[in-house]
């Protein structure tokens, strides 16, 4: 293990579409959350932004147009992209100046104001990249994406739309008792069967919508948490920020390329499921201690392959764990307590910032309506272009 640090405070813009700049919901969530801790913003020692972007791509320095917005004030300045992983690698920075003894405390934020419809490449021409490759020569938009992965769950697990629209509907319901939630109403199964088909077999309703929001966290030092009287706070334990293992054989998001395993033996387990073992091995913790995950939602399809790359259950058994009702509220491992992105739709450089902030609230037991009983473990995972992942795990 590298280390604890402390969660002081967590604070969100809520989701939506505003109409406003970025920086507002950044700033709104940086001073919810700078208030949540009990801190002035000119005792933070250094913050870090996760970088806002268009069509995801970088192009806005988040750190320092944060800290000018706050005012000033001579703090540390830190900048990370990572697409949807952007939030989760703002932390992982944060946690290691504290421990490196840089800072005692850290104020980590991300905010976006994403543009209307399914994201899309920015333009020019990029050969070498994988993600405009796979929007211009495959055609491969996100949504293509969700419904080919959902294509390849009902042909090798058996999966049914039925299933797909059972996540939307638990997704639904639990958004509808978070404030900061953009989607506020429950959903039936039939209201997603009846929405528009996007990319078959998913409907408008089995797919996220782009956003404005923004999340924020003050994260510190165990020494200083003590010294402010915080004497058993949320403890970030565990970051993980892997990037894939050769040979990577299976079509994935983005990596557009022939089979490897032509040439090598396959992989023995996937992406996605390193980002959790990492997480584990460093935290000394394994699935069965999880009191509820987080995860990144972006279709309802991938909730489910998330259950079995986070260990919940065994590989095609995703589906099954939801019919069982374990991934719902008072269920064995209640997933996406706060909606998910189902209910809050992607600002990209906030959402696994905001993961972090549900997984506060639930340890601390401050998450009203939401609250899942006993709660003491918790992990969160999302995936970012380019190889980019991302696994928090904290406890309490």
């Amino acid at each position: 293990m590298t280390g604890e640090v402390a969660v002081l405070g967590a604070g969100m813009h809520p989701w939506g579409k505003w109409g406003r700049g970025f920086v507002e919901y950044g700033v709104t969530a940086a001073r919810a959350a700078l208030a949540d801790a009990g801190l002035e913003w000119r005792d933070i020692g250094s913050i870090v932004g996760a970088d806002t972007v268009r069509g995801g791509y970088p192009g806005y320095v988040a750190g320092a147009t944060f800290a000018k917005a706050l005012g000033w004030q001579g703090a540390r300045v830190a900048s990370v992209y990572a697409a949807c992983a952007s939030g989760a690698q703002a932390v992982a920075a944060a946690r290691a100046q504290i421990l490196a003894g840089l800072a005692d405390v850290v104020l980590v934020v991300g905010a976006d104001a994403a543009p209307k419809g399914f994201f899309r490449p920015a333009g020019g021409d990029r050969p070498e990249d994988p993600d405009w490759l796979r929007f211009r020569i495959l055609g491969a938009t996100n949504p293509t994406y969700f419904g080919l992965y959902a294509r390849r769950r009902m042909a090798e697990h058996g999966d049914t739309v039925e299933d797909f629209a059972q996540v939307k509907v638990k997704n639904a319901a639990l958004g509808a008792l978070n404030p900061y939630a953009r989607y506020r109403k429950p959903v039936s199964a039939e209201e997603v069967a009846a929405s528009a088909v996007v990319a078959d077999p998913l409907r408008l309703l089995d797919i996220c919508a782009t956003s404005d929001g923004g999340a924020a966290l003050v994260l510190s030092s165990m020494e200083f948490a003590r010294r402010r009287g915080v004497a058993e706070p949320v403890r970030i334990r565990a970051v993980s920020t892997v990037t894939p293992t050769y040979p990577n054989t299976v079509l994935d998001l983005p990596d557009i390329a022939t089979d490897s395993a032509a040439a090598v033996e396959p992989a023995t387990g996937t992406f996605r499921a390193s980002i959790a073992r990492a997480a584990y091995e460093e935290a000394g913790v394994g699935p069965e201690d999880l009191s509820l995950a987080e995860v990144y939602d972006l279709s309802t399809a991938l909730e489910l392959q998330w259950y079995e790359d986070l260990g919940l259950c065994g590989e095609g058994e995703g589906a099954k764990l939801l019919r069982e009702g374990a991934t719902a509220p008072g269920g064995r491992i209640p997933v996406n307590t706060s909606g998910g992105l189902a209910s809050f739709g992607e600002a990209v450089p906030a959402q696994a910032i905001a993961q972090v902030c549900e997984l506060t609230w639930q340890l601390r037991g401050d998450a009203g309506a939401r609250q899942v009983e006993h709660a003491r473990v918790g992990i969160t995972a999302n995936q970012g272009l380019f190889g980019h992942g991302s696994a928090v795990i904290a406890m309490r």
